[in-house]
């Protein structure tokens, strides 16, 4: 696959945060006395921002959503002490590596606040991989909207034919085919439960370094 543009997601896609989010939604809902949620459960919850994530704890801890604000509030205060089980998925690193050194550009486009992205890229140590990042809240629209996918591809002053969007749900597959973007999933991510194939991405792959060696 030529392309010069490689757009990744973030979450499920490059990282596993399920366990720091989850604890930040546990430390949240014992605000309201509430009991934890599973990690199965907010692993089911992820992909749509934080705000959304916090409405489905809410719902799942039958809280009202009048809390809404409040709780999102707090989520995004006890969240931000949750760095410590986030991990890169198996050949991440190298795999971007392998990009840059092929003389690819990268990107980021997550619906995760934005706030967050500096520490766990310093985290990851990808703070020099990408050339444009966007989060949830750095725009007026976030994924499934394809602005943000358009919006880096006229920021790089690269040809949306030239880039490839890569995910883990529906909303990355979706956010892509509504730019008119190439798009590539991985399966091992957060999809709310569904199979990523049934989005109909261009390609479909259960590891990174099989994603990687097909785009070079």
């Amino acid at each position: 696959m030529t392309k010069s543009l490689i757009i990744f997601d973030l979450d499920g896609t490059l990282i596993d945060s399920v366990p720091d989010l989850a604890d930040g939604v546990d430390k949240m809902l014992a605000h309201f006395d509430k009991s934890p949620a599973s990690t199965d459960n907010v692993r089911t919850w992820v992909g749509n921002g934080s705000v959304k994530l916090v409405e489905r704890a809410l719902v799942w801890a039958e809280l009202s959503l009048d809390n809404l604000h409040h709780a999102h509030e707090i989520f995004l205060k006890e969240y931000a002490t949750c760095q410590g089980k986030t991990m890169e998925y198996n050949g991440v690193t190298d795999g971007l590596n392998r990009l840059i050194k092929q003389g690819l550009t990268l990107a980021l486009c997550t619906n995760k606040p934005a706030q967050f992205l500096p520490d766990i890229l310093n985290n990851m140590g990808w703070t020099d991989k990408f050339a444009c990042v966007i989060g949830g809240d750095s725009l007026p629209t976030k994924k499934p909207d394809p602005a943000p996918l358009l919006h880096i591809c006229t920021t790089l002053g690269i040809d949306k034919s030239q880039a490839v969007m890569v995910g883990d749900s529906k909303n990355d597959i979706t956010a892509g085919q509504n730019a008119g973007i190439t798009t590539l999933a991985l399966t091992y991510g957060y999809n709310y439960g569904e199979p990523i194939a049934d989005s109909r991405p261009d390609g479909v792959f259960d590891n990174f370094g099989d994603l990687v060696a097909s785009l070079l």
